[in-house]
């Protein structure tokens, strides 16, 4: 059965390319375009992976994963960080002090998404 993804990404664009590079290994994925809505879509949708970007206006990604994060269902659903801060304090912040499963910045290449997701998830099984 295809692994779900849902992404929440505000930049139309980035999400629609994620979606379309995501899509062509075979996994399901759904995209988030107000981070508002983004928890309500997670307990609609159930994923099995979550990429959030950091920087969302009105309500930062950090808000957006810690609300996530705080149901119990989504305790253990990985949670990528998808960002353009790709200074290595930002990363060390987000995987070590938030506890996000996973990095990824912005500009990344096509392989490297897939690779980080796969990655991803294989540590959630």
């Amino acid at each position: 059965m295809p692994k779900k993804v849902l992404i929440v990404e505000d930049e139309a664009d980035i999400a629609e390319l994620v979606r379309l590079v995501l899509e062509t290994q075979d996994y399901v994925v759904k995209a988030v375009l107000d981070p508002f809505r983004a928890y309500e879509e997670c307990v609609a949708y159930q994923p099995d992976a979550i990429l959030i970007d950091l920087r969302m206006p009105r309500m930062d990604g950090w808000t957006v994963f810690k609300t996530i994060r705080a149901d119990p269902r989504f305790r253990t659903v990985p949670i990528a960080i998808l960002t353009a801060k790709a200074e290595e304090f930002d990363a060390m912040v987000g995987l070590h002090v938030m506890k996000a499963d996973g990095y990824i910045t912005k500009p990344f290449g096509k392989q490297e998404l897939i690779d980080k997701l796969n990655a991803l998830l294989a540590k959630g099984t």
